[in-house]
């Protein structure tokens, strides 16, 4: 029996090699739906229990463990176009931001990786918060961060599922008003770059509070 020639013997290696490496690389679809996983999972330890947008529009109310009002129950309004989950501890006693308005918005936030529990970034025991310029123009918002642990993490892009949460809340002042509150669950196309880029779901817990109006 001939032999083949050992650089056709290596090629031949080398493709079979790298078949096998097509089959076993993990193909987007396939993050996303293990990143749907993790989220299911955090929910489940986490006893939330998931209500509609209809429902929650009825009062803007998330029942939590922390302000009620039925504190028995952990609830999170999802978004059904991008899979976000929101929960408003509180609304603040400010007003919502109103059409064609800048603001200046200062957040404490933290930031879990959802698939270990392991906090990847937080302000809380920072000097100085979050700053992020934020613009309403009829029912868009638009915004970016101008310095903080975010900016110098991620850069300037607000992740759009903060902006989500600014239509329900009221952030007050800083001159001692309650700031607004919210715990969101996201994916990681409504996350930072980075969590988009590599596909993995993030648990933020945010205080927002309004420096002033322009």
């Amino acid at each position: 029996m001939k032999k083949l020639p050992l650089i056709c013997t290596l090629s031949l290696a080398a493709i079979a090699t790298a078949f096998v490496s097509c089959d076993d690389e993990e193909t987007y679809a396939d993050q996303k739906e293990r990143e749907n996983n993790q989220i299911m999972d955090w929910i489940a330890d986490h006893d939330i229990q998931v209500i509609s947008m209809e429902e929650f529009l009825k009062d803007t109310v998330t029942n939590n463990p922390e302000t009620g009002p039925d504190k028995s129950r952990n609830e999170y309004v999802l978004f059904q176009d991008n899979g976000v989950y929101m929960q408003i501890i509180r609304r603040g006693q400010g007003i919502v931001m109103p059409a064609d308005k800048r603001w200046n918005l200062n957040a404490r936030y933290v930031e879990v990786y959802i698939p270990t529990g392991d906090t990847l970034s937080l302000n809380l025991k920072y000097t100085y918060s979050e700053t992020m310029t934020v613009q309403r123009t009829g029912d868009k918002f638009t915004a970016s961060f101008t310095s903080g642990n975010m900016a110098m993490k991620y850069g300037n892009s607000v992740p759009n599922s903060w902006l989500m949460v600014l239509p329900f809340i009221k952030p007050g002042f800083l001159n001692g008003e309650p700031s607004a509150k919210v715990r969101l669950i996201v994916p990681h196309n409504q996350g930072t770059q980075t969590a988009a880029s590599k596909v993995y779901p993030t648990f933020y817990e945010i205080t927002i509070s309004t420096e002033k109006w322009q």
